[in-house]
């Protein structure tokens, strides 16, 4: 029976998932979640993840809710190397994943609520919690800049899981203006995932028509 994968194909972290399985040759069902309309808070879906976000995986009896965490437990089951090639690669896979979620992905996620999620709802966006994620997220672009200087992946010579959690943000990077253009390593690196993972391109495909085809749909344009 396929690991089912619940979420909305516009999410970056639905991405990060259906991304990583693609590469590990793992089979999963994708269950679409659509947010805009409040699918993720229906009873049956908070028996899931009480916090109704997505996305959530289901393999049997073993239910599982954020992003990163899923994709370690697929690699631990079939014994991926994107969980690292070694044990001292693991603990630096992990430690840019705690780090990607602590100091990078949230303030693009702020960024996202703010300029797309508040339009949609037909309300303002706040400059000054804008101004905030920004600050957060140059700061931490200029530690990855640096770090990407004179390498191809975040950890070691190959994909890790460490390079799918800290590019999630570029999924919805064009809609939100982050400004990821001030870092040409990190922009490279960026292109050069696009360039080399077949299903990194193919879930941005993915992810674009699903975020344009909702805004056309309430009138925002893309």
């Amino acid at each position: 029976m396929a690991i089912k994968i619940y979420g909305d194909p516009g999410s970056g972290s639905r991405r990060r998932v259906t991304s990583a399985a693609a590469v590990m040759g793992v089979d999963i069902e994708r269950v679409n979640i659509d947010l805009f309309k409040g699918e993720s808070h229906t009873p049956e879906f908070l028996k899931l993840n009480p916090h109704g976000l997505t996305p959530v995986m289901v393999d049997g009896d073993v239910v599982l809710y954020e992003a990163s965490a899923i994709n370690i437990y697929l690699a631990e089951k079939v014994g991926s190397g994107l969980l690292g090639a070694t044990p001292a690669e693991r603990y630096q896979v992990l430690q840019w994943m705690f780090w990607s979620g602590e100091q990078w992905r949230i303030f693009a996620t702020l960024t996202f609520d703010e300029r797309i999620g508040k339009r949609f709802m037909g309300q303002l966006e706040d400059e000054s919690i804008v101004q905030l994620a920004f600050a957060r997220i140059r700061a931490a672009a200029v530690v990855l800049d640096a770090h990407l200087a004179e390498r191809q992946f975040i950890v070691g010579d190959h994909l890790t899981l460490a390079d799918i959690d800290i590019a999630a943000p570029f999924s919805q990077s064009a809609r939100t203006e982050l400004p990821f253009s001030e870092f040409p390593n990190l922009v490279a690196w960026q292109q050069r995932l696009l360039d080399t993972v077949p299903a990194w391109a193919e879930t941005k495909r993915e992810v674009d028509e699903r975020i344009n085809s909702v805004l056309a749909g309430a009138g925002m344009g893309s």
